[in-house]
């Protein structure tokens, strides 16, 4: 028979256990969130710069390293990313790329996999037909 003093403190155990959870996934859901206006934030100052940039006639600077053109080599982690997504008709979304690639599906791969895809996005390696849905952009050479 197992005391009673004993099921107390596991009962009592447990619902801590309940709380942080809940609390580290209220902060992962703030955390998802902030990143996602960061993203976003980021996509404008790259939109704008282009948009700038066309008008007035430097189209050339876009191509240059660091200035999100497609002027640095990919690492071999991206190179990774756009094998899986060659081989893919429709798109994948950043938890299944993450179940492709064996990297884990735990939310800090996925946020971290979701982040990469958005930088392809913004070098115009990768599209967004709809939101969390990666594809290869074919027009790419």
């Amino acid at each position: 028979m197992v005391p009673d003093e004993l099921l107390r403190h596991l009962d009592e155990r447990e619902q801590d256990a309940h709380a942080e959870a809940d609390r580290l996934r209220a902060a992962i859901a703030e955390l998802s969130a902030r990143l996602e206006e960061a993203e976003q934030v980021v996509s404008r100052l790259r939109l704008t710069r282009q948009t700038l940039l066309e008008i007035a006639g430097r189209q050339d600077e876009q191509d240059r390293p660091g200035a999100g053109g497609s002027g640095e080599p990919l690492p071999p982690a991206y190179q990774e990313i756009l094998a899986v997504l060659a081989r893919t008709e429709g798109g994948l979304r950043a938890k299944d790329l993450c179940r492709a690639l064996d990297v884990g599906d735990q939310p800090r791969h996925v946020e971290g996999m979701r982040a990469k895809l958005k930088r392809l996005v913004g070098r115009g390696i990768l599209t967004e037909p709809e939101p969390g849905l990666f594809t290869t952009n074919r027009n790419k050479s």
